[in-house]
């Protein structure tokens, strides 16, 4: 991942990204607002850096992203004075608003509560519908690659190596409750649970 967004230098191999692909923009597990800046600042500020968006077209996206989020009434506070999950609602929202063409997301959803989760990947799949914008996602948690992904790449320990790559054919528009409910999605949760710990016996053997 940190190779996409061109932060580190690949050891060995290539890395090839289509040309039309502007913009990368990466989602950190740490929200990373700026705690002098209200909410809404936060957003702001990163779209005036975007040279396609003139002040006009900042303050609608910001106010458009700020109510996909649900904190249009909180757009005046600032970091320290909401929840964490509001402020990672805050930091998805920034990164979407920006429209880049590759977004990456290294387990942003991590220290979230249950609920909190939910409501992001709600929303995660939501904007993704709306803009279907190549996205990257790092998570340890199998339940949600499933319910996010249409491809996942299984990687094993170390050394990181590609040990499988799964398509995962659930229509779009995505529900996440309903999908939760079906014996398909129980199985690919089973696959891949069976995957990652003959790995584990691997290298214990």
């Amino acid at each position: 991942m940190r190779c996409i967004a061109n932060l580190e230098t690949p050891s060995s191999g290539e890395l090839t990204i289509d040309s039309t692909a502007n913009q990368i923009a990466m989602v950190f597990q740490d929200h990373a607002l700026f705690p002098w800046m209200s909410l809404e600042k936060n957003i702001s500020l990163i779209l005036k850096n975007n040279p396609k968006f003139n002040s006009e077209k900042v303050q609608q996206q910001t106010l458009l992203y700020l109510k996909k989020v649900g904190l249009a009434k909180q757009a005046d506070l600032f970091p320290h004075q909401v929840s964490g999950g509001m402020r990672q609602r805050i930091n998805v929202a920034r990164s979407f608003a920006n429209e880049a063409d590759i977004l990456l997301m290294d387990e942003p959803f991590v220290f979230l509560d249950f609920q909190t989760r939910l409501t992001l990947q709600e929303l995660l799949l939501s904007i993704w519908q709306e803009q279907q914008k190549t996205i990257v996602f790092v998570t340890h948690d199998i339940e949600e690659a499933v319910l996010l992904a249409d491809r996942i790449i299984v990687l094993s320990q170390q050394p990181g190596e590609i040990r499988e790559e799964i398509e995962v054919d659930f229509p779009r528009p995505r529900n996440i409750l309903e999908t939760r409910k079906q014996a398909k999605f129980i199985h690919f949760i089973n696959d891949l649970i069976d995957l990652v710990r003959s790995d584990k016996i691997i290298e214990n053997q």
